[in-house]
């Protein structure tokens, strides 16, 4: 009995009927005709109410639902969820489906409802996007029914408590590193670059095209055939290409749900795939006060895997960034020039200043490439049309953090520090852009 009650929900229907049926009471001290329309009329809900219990809490017929999770999420994507609901009523059902969501969705209103005919099977599917790395438990999924007839409503309680965890982002991995590797690279951003110098490795004797480089004529093999012919070179492979993430308080800042940070280990490890697919060798650097995680460069298959499981276990910390260790520590675990992604964000020039001479020298002994991210919204802000006294005054500040920017990169280019000024959400195509730059241009 305690179980029939708890699992038993009243609709609005059922309150409106209520409400109709006092307002005819009501009437009846009135208009004594009234009075026995209002009996009638009452009996009649009485017997629908009870007709509605017995056929929505028949112990015959239930509600199944199953729900289906992939293996993991990806960090900042739209994942997919499954939920498959089974019906074995042999009528037409309403059903509010309410699944209960991982706290960090923070979705307290989640639900959607369906009706489903007599004995159907229907499959409900629902994106969620995590904002969060870390582990995501799902717990019970509440099927609220109802007959035809629509005055009460049956939970059926499913007890499907899941977890899964969210990685980096694997969707943007798989997809950047299918595109670098195509032919013909479609996607926005994303393109391929002839190399115009030589390389290392030779690989054949070809007949010129148009575009060659005019300095790659073998003369003996194009005096022998009557016509142009030139050296083509592979690209050098097996070249270190490191990932070195700054996870320190300036890495704090969110855009669109996600920190600068989570955006920096998204793009870590599509560039990290790319390079490998590339035969080139990737590692990975954290640090922020003191040197977090560390993995040598190297082409091994668990590679990989190795930085995708140091990435998801990777935690921002609320410190300075210490850029002397991480030159000290450049020095100890990057063996022979390689090419270095350094992810950090400076809010002012100040702060630049503070840390060039650092990273001058890691750029002497490495091919540095400095991340730096725009503030989007600082952006918008600025070219805003001001109405007032304080607008004035504040779109003027976003104007001039726009320019200390700009000048931070012309800074850094000054010093033949490579770098790359991006939006967060453009981050991991800018970054694989540079990349596939580098590459063509036989820079590394």
């Amino acid at each position: 009995m305690i179980r029939f009650i708890r699992n038993l929900y009243l609709t609005n229907t059922f309150f409106i009927g209520l409400g109709v049926i006092t307002g005819l009471f009501a009437l009846g001290f009135a208009i004594p005709i009234m009075f026995p329309i209002a009996k009638a009329v009452l009996t009649l809900f009485v017997v629908l109410t009870l007709a509605d219990i017995v056929l929505t809490f028949n112990p015959n017929f239930l509600v199944e639902c199953e729900r289906k999770l992939p293996k993991m999420f990806s960090l900042g994507d739209e994942n997919r969820v499954e939920l498959i609901i089974d019906s074995s009523f042999g009528i037409p059902l309403k059903l509010e489906v309410i699944d209960e969501l991982p706290v960090q969705f923070q979705e307290r209103n989640f639900s959607q409802k369906i009706k489903l005919k007599a004995m159907e099977k229907r499959k409900l599917v629902y994106m969620l996007r995590p904002v969060e790395r870390g582990e995501y438990h799902f717990n019970n999924v509440n099927l609220y029914s109802s007959s035809p007839i629509g005055l009460i409503q049956r939970r059926h309680n499913k007890k499907l408590s899941q977890m899964v965890p969210v990685y980096p982002s694997i969707i943007q991995m798989k997809k950047f590193g299918l595109i670098a590797m195509s032919k013909a690279a479609s996607f926005q951003g994303v393109k391929k670059l002839r190399r115009l110098g030589h390389s290392y490795e030779f690989e054949q004797i070809k007949n010129y095209v148009k575009g060659d480089d005019y300095r790659s004529v073998n003369w003996k093999a194009t005096g022998r055939r009557n016509q142009i012919m030139v050296n083509q070179y592979e690209d050098q492979r097996a070249q270190q290409v490191y990932t070195v993430i700054d996870k320190s308080r300036n890495m704090h800042m969110p855009f669109d749900g996600m920190s600068l940070f989570d955006y920096a280990v998204n793009a870590g490890l599509a560039i990290s795939n790319v390079s490998l697919l590339k035969h080139d060798k990737a590692g990975l650097i954290t640090f922020s006060d003191k040197v977090g995680a560390s993995i040598k460069a190297d082409r091994s298959q668990n590679q990989l895997r190795k930085i995708i499981n140091t990435l998801y276990n990777e935690k921002a910390r609320n410190l300075e960034s210490n850029f002397e260790l991480l030159y000290r520590s450049t020095r100890n675990i990057i063996k022979g020039r390689s090419l270095v992604f350094l992810y950090t964000n400076f809010e002012s020039s100040f702060a630049l200043e503070r840390v060039l001479p650092i990273l001058r020298k890691i750029n002497t002994f490495h091919l540095l490439v400095v991340i730096l991210f725009d503030n989007t919204e600082i952006k918008d802000f600025s070219v805003e049309k001001a109405t007032d006294l304080e607008g004035i005054y504040n779109q003027t500040l976003a104007q001039q953090y726009v320019s200390d920017k700009q000048q931070m990169v012309h800074k850094l280019r000054q010093h033949k520090i490579q770098t790359i000024l991006t939006n967060p959400e453009d981050l991991t195509v800018n970054t694989i852009n540079k990349y596939l730059e580098l590459k063509s241009r036989g820079l590394i």
